[in-house]
């Protein structure tokens, strides 16, 4: 839509402006900005040449304005500007307005294009006639500074110099209606409509044709009464002293807000009055004047021609003699210089440009300074001067004025000398570039900087990054700036430019959000490949910033993980001073201590939940019931050496492991008590909570319980004795009891009695082991149902304290050998076999020997385990079974086979 009405306004300013012009098909006319020429009749638009989109200035003369006047008037006035025109067209000079296309004429209009322009002095000192409605906003409240007055009469010296000494020319109507003020701030001599030609311009003292004016004639047709000389109508001559007397007159304007000394209002009467007064003026007159210029403006003002200064003494007036003016006289002579003078020039223009105004630095030093752009050389001079005056105008100044030469400065690299001044001034750019262009063109200039090979622009670099980092978009710096900086870091080999690189990463992370930092920033510094001092610092610098940080913060589980174990090994490289080891540790310890917290307080957390949540389970049970009532003897056959050392692991969590809960213990034992009893408890513990391995555990002990119910028994074969004497088998037995007698000192076969001690202990391994075998016997046998009284009743005192506190029970009985009186020897009665009541039920005490006076206990011992009920059998399936079943044949064979030889020997 804005190209639609940009084309719209273009062919309506056309239209009514240059209706079939032929300038029209060259320059694109945009709006009108001022007026200018005699009357002012010369409407001036801003514009641009279609072929070169050059800015120009197209200057218009609408022939409908010339109505009002006679045609003989208009012919007049038609034939001066056409004059004009073709006179400024052929002038070529710094001092006078450039004319970039010829006057062209069509029905309506006359109009030709120059240089752009920004108002005429007339437009500047208040005289709106012919302007737009309402004025510019750029001449709205216009206040020409000193150094803009002093420099642009300087100027109007300089071309009236040109024009009387080169040209031989005079003006003849030198006056703010004739004076231009170019976009960059310079002002040019225009309005050549009056201009005469000397008549001698070989000789030394030039002659100028008199032109009389006419009274009949409008004032479009001749010079501005108000500032030609009085001998126009009083001496009826002319020379170059009469241009002189219009600038000074001019100038008196100037300084008098646009006001000359006297207003003739066109009449030429009035002019000869006032001319006859000059030389009676006050000096009041000219207070308006600068002090130190006022005796020199005064003698230009001097009714004597002769008196007069000319144009090269004008140029010399002491009042010229300003710092902002030479500096504004250099810069137009530029290009006469050499590179070294330039340089010279450009390194002290920073300390003028301070006290230069904005406007004329925008305009008039600028313009100059942007041209050096094309020598590479010179940028290092003239960037710093460009930047300072980007610091004094706005964005939108920047961005129309600066930028746009400014693009392609910002992709050169060499000389090094451009990236650097670019580094220092980063700020700026990124304070006044809009958004768009940071994006395209100075951050790509930050990427360049960094990949450079120059230490110090690296250095520089990473130096001002920080300063900036706040104006960076957020995804910029996390897909571009970050990468380059950590790429460098890792790849650069000068020390300091790795070092530079942690400390700008330890100043970004402000920056940056928790996970940028610990997925992007963290990760890579174990990756650095160098151990310096100064590097460990700058990655401890980071790790310490991202902990301590309040929007940062380490995770612990990255702490705990990552960061402690990367950093413990370099507390000790041995290039560490006293404090950079004590910066170490403490950092470490306090990555330790908030770790400790933080997860101490989650497990805290964790174990309230966890009693809160057993609490709650516990009060909906409906029969709760206690372990100490289910489970009383848990810990009853502990040594105390287990207890010792399962001390060492009290603490530690283990409990669940090593030492079984009182409740699975329970279980299990109570699996083998009883069928019954197994069944009851069993359908109690289901209301206790069990691990998952006391379930499988109990599973398999009901799983052998039933198998051992459901095995029919084992009952022995009674298999006659055979009456022949085949050959005797080998007895195992004997062999055993005489390697046993060997081992105890007696020799084999020895009948004699053998003393027990009347402590349990003092037996041999080997005889306790035999003791133990031979209450197993016994309780083996009477399980079996085979049971000889006689042999059951010999033994009542070996059972207890032979089998230990794991032994069944044994209930003595009375018993009757009344049977066996006949068989033993005179003397010895079947009571004399009956040991006393009190030793049966003493436990493990001492046995009188002399009732069994041959008795060898070690006689029973085997090297095979007996199997009872208390202790079952570890095995499984039908081997365990089978393995069992042989175990207690064996068992009963041995049992028989020694109460026969026990009564053989006792009867011998």
């Amino acid at each position: 839509m804005e190209v639609f009405n940009k084309i719209r306004n273009t062919v309506s300013n056309l239209g009514a402006v240059l209706p079939g012009n032929p300038v029209t098909r060259e320059f694109e006319v945009e709006r009108h900005i001022a007026s200018a020429g005699p009357g002012l009749l010369w409407k001036i638009f801003q514009g641009y040449k279609r072929s070169t989109k050059q800015e120009a200035a197209v200057f218009v003369l609408e022939k409908k304005q010339l109505e009002r006047y006679s045609k003989r008037d208009r012919d007049v006035i038609l034939d001066i500007l056409k004059k004009g025109v073709a006179q400024l067209t052929r002038l070529r000079h710094p001092s006078i307005l450039t004319v970039q296309h010829p006057l062209e004429e069509s029905r309506e209009s006359l109009a030709f294009a120059t240089e752009p322009v920004f108002a005429s002095l007339a437009n500047l000192l208040g005289n709106n006639e012919n302007m737009p409605v309402p004025p510019p906003p750029d001449l709205k409240d216009f206040k020409l500074f000193e150094v803009e007055i002093k420099y642009g009469l300087l100027q109007i010296g300089e071309g009236l110099v040109f024009l009387h000494n080169d040209v031989k020319m005079m003006h003849r109507n030198i006056c703010p209606t004739s004076v231009i003020i170019n976009k960059s701030g310079a002002w040019k001599i225009a309005g050549f409509d009056f201009s005469v030609s000397c008549s001698n311009p070989n000789d030394p003292q030039p002659e100028f044709p008199f032109y009389e004016l006419e009274a009949d004639l409008p004032p479009a047709a001749q010079p501005n009464l108000d500032y030609v000389a009085p001998e126009y109508v009083l001496t009826l001559k002319c020379d170059t002293a009469s241009d002189m007397f219009s600038l000074g007159m001019m100038v008196y304007a100037v300084f008098n807000n646009g006001s000359p000394i006297y207003n003739n209002c066109g009449n030429l009467s009035t002019l000869k009055k006032h001319a006859k007064k000059l030389q009676q003026l006050s000096a009041s007159v000219f207070s308006c004047f600068p002090s130190e210029a006022k005796e020199h403006f005064k003698m230009l003002l001097n009714a004597t021609a002769e008196v007069r200064p000319d144009a090269h003494q004008f140029s010399k007036f002491q009042f010229f003699e300003d710092v902002g003016v030479k500096t504004l006289q250099y810069l137009d002579s530029l290009y006469q210089w050499d590179n070294l003078q330039k340089s010279h020039f450009f390194k002290g223009l920073p300390q003028v440009l301070a006290q230069m105004p904005k406007r004329v630095a925008l305009q008039r030093v600028l313009p100059c300074l942007v041209k050096e752009y094309v020598n590479p050389e010179m940028v290092p001079f003239v960037l710093p001067n460009v930047l300072l005056i980007a610091e004094q105008v706005s964005k939108e100044e920047f961005r129309h004025n600066i930028l746009p030469d400014l693009i392609p400065v910002f992709k050169l690299q060499e000389p090094v000398q451009i990236l650097l001044i670019f580094m220092q001034k980063m700020e700026l750019l990124l304070t006044k570039c809009p958004p768009e262009d940071i994006r395209n063109h100075v951050l790509p200039m930050v990427y360049r900087s960094l990949e450079s090979d120059a230490q110090q622009i690296q250095e520089l670099c990473l130096n001002v990054i920080p300063n900036f980092a706040g104006l960076i978009e957020y995804s910029a710096m996390k897909n571009a700036l970050i990468p380059h900086i950590k790429k460098l870091c890792l790849t650069t080999s000068y020390l300091s430019v790795r070092v530079n690189c942690l400390v700008c990463l330890g100043k970004l992370l402000e920056h940056l959000d928790k996970w940028l930092v610990l997925d992007d920033i963290l990760p890579v510094l174990p990756q650095i490949p160098s151990k310096e001092p100064a590097v460990l610092m700058g990655i401890l610098g980071i790790y310490k910033l991202a902990m301590t940080h309040k929007k940062l913060g380490i995770t612990k589980d990255v702490m705990a993980t990552k960061v402690i174990p990367f950093l413990m090994p370099l507390t000790i490289e041995n290039g560490l001073t006293l404090n950079q080891f004590n910066a170490i540790i403490s950092v470490v310890k306090d990555m330790i201590n908030k770790v400790e917290t933080e997860h101490r307080g989650k497990l805290e957390q964790l174990n309230s939940i966890r009693q809160e949540q057993s609490s709650t389970l516990e009060m909906t049970q409906v029969h709760p019931i206690k372990q100490g009532e289910i489970f009383s003897d848990l810990d009853s056959n502990k040594s105390k050496d287990a207890n010792s050392l399962g001390d060492m692991f009290q603490g530690l969590g283990l409990d669940s492991y090593v030492n079984k809960s009182p409740a699975s213990k329970a279980s299990v034992t109570s699996q083998f008590s009883s069928v019954s009893t197994t069944a009851s408890n069993t359908s109690q513990l289901r209301k206790v909570e069990l691990s998952l391995e006391e379930k499988q555990q109990l599973a398999q002990q009901q799983e052998q319980q039933l198998r051992f119910k459901m095995q029919a028994p084992i009952i022995p074969e009674n298999k006659p004795l055979s009456t022949s004497n085949p050959a005797k088998p080998r007895n195992l037995t004997n062999s055993l009891l005489d390697t046993n007698l060997t081992s105890l000192g007696l020799s084999p076969g020895s009948t004699g009695p053998l003393q027990l001690s009347s402590s349990q202990n003092s037996l041999s391994p080997l005889a306790q082991s035999s003791t133990g075998l031979m209450s197993n016997a016994i309780n083996q046998t009477s399980f079996r149902g085979h049971t000889n009284t006689n042999t059951l009743n010999s033994w009542p005192a070996f059972s207890q304290p032979l089998l230990g506190a794991q032994a069944t029970t044994f209930q003595p009985q009375s018993s009757n050998l009344s049977s066996l009186d006949n068989l033993l020897i005179p003397g010895i009665s079947s009571s004399r076999l009956k040991p006393p009541l009190n030793q049966i039920s003493s436990g493990p005490q001492s046995l009188p020997v002399s009732v069994f006076p041959s008795f060898q206990p070690q006689r029973m011992a085997v090297n095979q385990p007996l199997i009872s009920h208390s202790q079952p059998h570890q095995g499984t399936g039908s081997q365990s079974i089978m393995g069992t079943n042989m175990q207690q044949k064996q068992m009963s064979s041995i049992s028989q086979s020694c109460a026969k030889d026990e009564l053989d020997d006792f009867f011998s």
